[in-house]
């Protein structure tokens, strides 16, 4: 098939969810790369570092056409408005570039990423890094990897479950407009004062993989919708780490991490309510 000047590759239904995962990632990934190469032009969404471009739309656009080849009765929700109802009780959760404005000023940290959920739970997460080649999988059925190498920071004895949040990096993201709002600006700042350090990087699905694999020591983070959580979640606990919520003065609040640091971060957000 050819999208625009781009020719993307037409997926084997026979594929096993795992493996038509990680090849949906990794081609929207590099359709996305090369529509950038030929030069691109952005559309604010809500506010200047809320953009999207045509590699947004084009890389959804291929994942919801194999998809729909290759899993006809699951259902398909995707951030720039892929939405298909299935009859299986299975959904794909599409992001099609995770980290547009860091995408679209030439920064490597960015990805594409997917998660399938059923009913009760997310099943699985892919999350492909193309300018740095890292593709982070992981699920119910499958141990958490970074390009096909198991992720161990959490097992066979680690010591990250276990680690204190004072003693770890924190990767985190909040909108500048949000620091204005006390109700959302004294959690984060709790959580925020409670780790050893901060790291605000611009794409929470890149910051989970990190986390999986333990580069990153743990993350935190309001609102995030199911694109943005989903293909991590799947991962982090693929990997043997901790996920968790909490609803924090009427904002939900993401954690990733370690077992230890992930109960931290939501005692330290929790301290910031109001009520």
């Amino acid at each position: 098939m050819t999208i625009g000047r781009h020719s993307a590759l037409e997926l084997d239904p026979a594929l096993d969810d795992y493996q038509l995962a990680s090849a949906l990632v990794r081609e929207a990934g590099q359709l996305a790369l090369l529509m950038r190469m030929a030069g691109l032009e952005s559309q604010q969404k809500t506010s200047i570092s809320d953009v999207v471009t045509a590699a947004d739309h084009a890389a959804e656009a291929y994942v919801l056409e194999q998809l729909q080849r290759c899993r006809p009765a699951d259902g398909i929700v995707g951030e720039e408005g892929a939405s298909v109802a299935g009859t299986s009780g299975r959904t794909w959760v599409i992001d099609p570039v995770d980290g547009t404005y860091n995408f679209l000023h030439g920064s490597t940290y960015w990805c594409s990423a997917i998660a399938l959920k059923d009913t009760s739970d997310v099943l699985l997460g892919a999350i492909f890094q193309p300018d740095e080649d890292k593709l982070w999988l992981g699920g119910t059925a499958h141990t958490a990897t970074l390009n096909g190498e198991a992720l161990t920071v959490y097992r066979d004895g680690g010591a990250r479950n276990a680690t204190a949040l004072a003693e770890l990096g924190a990767a985190t993201y909040i909108h500048p407009t949000w620091l204005m709002d006390p109700l959302c600006a004294m959690p984060w700042h709790a959580a925020a004062t409670s780790a050893a350090a901060l790291r605000m990087l611009g794409s929470g699905s890149c910051d989970l993989g990190r986390v999986a694999d333990g580069q990153l020591g743990c993350w935190f983070q309001h609102s995030c919708p199911e694109w943005d959580w989903l293909p991590g979640k799947a991962i982090v606990r693929a990997a043997g780490g901790a996920t968790d919520t909490v609803l924090v003065n009427g904002l939900q609040w993401f954690m990733a991490g370690g077992t230890t640091a992930v109960r931290e971060l939501r005692a330290a957000l929790e301290s910031g309510s109001v009520a």
